[in-house]
């Protein structure tokens, strides 16, 4: 599992000529290095060769980074219209995964795609991808997000050939969206490779500056009071460091709050020199939402995989709570999450 190689290059190239309609998918809940990943491959295969390319989501993405769709054009979500999402999978002559580690992770396209004959192409940074399915495996580890494994990824295609500024603005720019997101505005999982890539992006004329007044400045007043009523009433701290929230469908909905206004929050906590571990859960349907985020020297995907049915990157990482099956009620989530931290963490030392 590496990154693309020329060869590989050369026969995604030919393979893309030939077929008649694309489906791009992502995750469920997409984030902005599944919008940004998608966006800019649409918009690469519209630039570049002929055929319908359509970008296929179990639902809608985080609001922040809606302004991206201005360059590729409205997804189809299955849960608004699950008809024309599944027959568009169904379709297809070519699925793209990106910024998954297998078909489980986009929810209700799912059966549609292990259903589905046609090739299959992954471009993912996340552990333990699933191998089988796909016909080609772009999966690595040590890159920032998605889309800096897709940035390096076109830049091998034999009509960019290395040259950034063969890639359209809006390609690039979607691109850049994605790795500033999934590093928290550069703040984590940077690599050498990630600064190369977005020296690249700017020299190629990418408003970064917009970029962040889009994604971390155009959010409704709900989401700071919420923000200011969580931290000083909610967050708990443990004697082990972990810094935790849990938000009760209540407050959501006492605040309005809407997909995607939550994101970053999980990181507010690790600005505290005593934490070390940060635990956001929040209500869903028929379970409880969890995201980690750790300081290095702790693993949160370690806790994830263990005790939140989950799993992700050793910093950042995301599961569920199940209510009888991991807990008696929902109410008891703050128990259990004292509990297994203070397990784990024993445990570890």
């Amino acid at each position: 599992m590496e990154r693309l190689s020329a060869n590989e290059a050369t026969k995604l190239d030919s393979l893309f000529g030939k077929v008649g309609k694309t489906v791009i998918v992502s995750h469920t809940r997409p984030d902005g290095d599944a919008a940004g990943s998608c966006v800019a491959m649409k918009r690469f295969l519209d630039d570049n060769y002929g055929g319908e390319h359509l970008i296929v989501l179990d639902n809608a993405v985080n609001v922040a980074v809606n302004f991206l769709f201005e360059y590729g054009g409205v997804p189809v979500y299955f849960d608004k219209e699950p008809a024309a999402a599944g027959k568009a999978l169904s379709d297809a002559g070519l699925i793209i995964c990106l910024d998954v580690s297998g078909p489980a992770r986009t929810g209700c396209l799912e059966k549609f795609i292990r259903a589905s004959s046609a090739p299959k192409i992954l471009f993912d940074h996340h552990l333990s991808p699933e191998t089988e399915i796909f016909t080609t495996l772009i999966s690595c580890t040590e890159v920032s997000s998605t889309c800096e494994l897709l940035y390096d990824s076109l830049l091998k295609m034999p009509q960019i050939a290395g040259s950034t500024s063969r890639l359209s603005l809006e390609c690039l720019t979607a691109l850049m969206t994605g790795i500033t997101t999934d590093t928290n505005n550069f703040g984590n999982s940077v690599f050498p490779g990630t600064l190369e890539a977005v020296a690249g992006m700017l020299a190629a004329g990418v408003d970064r500056e917009a970029i962040v007044n889009h994604v971390f400045n155009e959010y409704r007043e709900n989401r700071i009071r919420l923000m200011g009523h969580l931290l000083a009433s909610v967050m708990k701290i443990t004697e082990n460091g972990v810094a935790y929230i849990v938000l009760s469908g209540e407050t959501s909905r006492k605040y309005d709050i809407m997909e995607g206004e939550l994101e970053g929050i999980v990181n507010m906590p690790l600005a505290i020199k005593s934490v070390r571990m940060s635990i956001f859960v929040r209500e869903d349907e028929g379970f409880l939402r969890v995201s980690i985020r750790s300081k290095r020297g702790t693993s949160a995907n370690g806790i994830a995989v263990k005790y939140f049915n989950g799993g992700g990157h050793e910093l950042a990482s995301g599961g569920k709570l199940f209510w009888p099956k991991d807990i008696a009620r929902k109410e008891d989530a703050e128990d259990y999450i004292r509990k297994v931290t203070g397990e784990y963490f024993r445990n570890e030392s």
